[in-house]
């Protein structure tokens, strides 16, 4: 079987578990109490959230509430577009801290690289809310630093200024958006890819060639999915609010893609999900 990892060590010697819980519209109050402890419960023990989805109360409540000690939980979230500059993201780390109840984040990420309201000044803006960043690193706030949906003319000029190196770039990544020019780019940097969005936003489950594999394996379209994401060496965030689905989730170490299966998958219509969102020209 294909050596599939249950931790990945990130480039700092940092481990983070190679599965995620997404929060993506996730809504706060009891749906994401209720979700990320059911994830909790299930073994998950990286939590992903953000400052734009609005949820880093209900997560922090959830992880509490699950009775498992915060050390062995891993935190991730991420810095509003909204938000730039030194003071201002200083401020919204310890907004994040506050409502996700915790002393610390084990990962922060700058959340995409040309915010619009930044979008003339993006370079420098980015550059003070990484010096906020690495600044609460150093005060023991934050474990480990990333970015998330940048490109490689994103990461050159936030790496011209930056003291602290990101070990993570979590961009869309599914099986028909394979993004392979910004992985090989990110991987050379020494990052690992995180996967956002690994199931197309629920439109691979429509995919014959994926329905064809879950009928092979005897698993589900989604757990095909994530296997082909493990197997590549990413780090899928599957979402779901369905106790059923989210423990099938995680169930996906006990089977493998042989090389015809993932050569099915390569030979996926590019595009037939959509694709992902252009950072230069985002309109939040």
């Amino acid at each position: 079987m294909n050596k599939v990892l249950t931790h990945y060590t990130l480039s700092n010697g940092i481990q983070i578990p190679s599965i995620g819980f997404g929060t993506f519209q996730v809504e706060e109050g009891p749906q994401a109490i209720d979700a990320v402890k059911e994830a909790i419960l299930a073994g998950y023990r990286h939590i992903d959230t953000a400052q734009g989805y609005g949820n880093e109360e209900g997560v922090g409540r959830a992880v509490k509430a699950s009775g498992i000690p915060r050390e062995e939980i891993y935190i991730t979230s991420k810095l509003t577009n909204q938000i730039r500059g030194y003071e201002e993201t200083k401020k919204a780390i310890d907004r994040s801290l506050r409502l996700l109840d915790t002393d610390y984040m084990d990962l922060f990420l700058l959340h995409w690289p040309v915010p619009h309201s930044f979008k003339d000044d993006w370079v420098q803006m980015n550059a003070d809310s990484w010096r906020a960043m690495e600044d609460a690193v150093q005060a023991g706030k934050i474990k480990s630093l990333g970015i998330s949906n940048f490109h490689k003319r994103h990461f050159d000029e936030l790496q011209k200024t930056a003291r602290i190196m990101p070990v993570v770039n979590q961009i869309r990544l599914c099986p028909g958006d394979t993004q392979e020019e910004v992985v090989a780019d990110s991987r050379a940097a020494g990052m690992l890819l995180s996967a956002y969005s690994p199931f197309g936003t629920g439109k691979l489950f429509g995919v014959d060639a994926l329905n064809e594999l879950a009928q092979k394996h005897s698993k589900t379209p989604a757990q095909i999915a994530l296997r082909w994401s493990l197997q590549n060496g990413f780090l899928p965030l599957p979402k779901s609010v369905t106790p059923a689905r989210i423990k099938e989730n995680l169930q996906v170490y006990d089977f493998e893609l042989d090389f015809a299966d993932m050569e099915a998958i390569k030979a996926l219509q590019p595009g037939i999900i959509g694709q992902s969102a252009n950072p230069d020209s985002i309109s939040w």
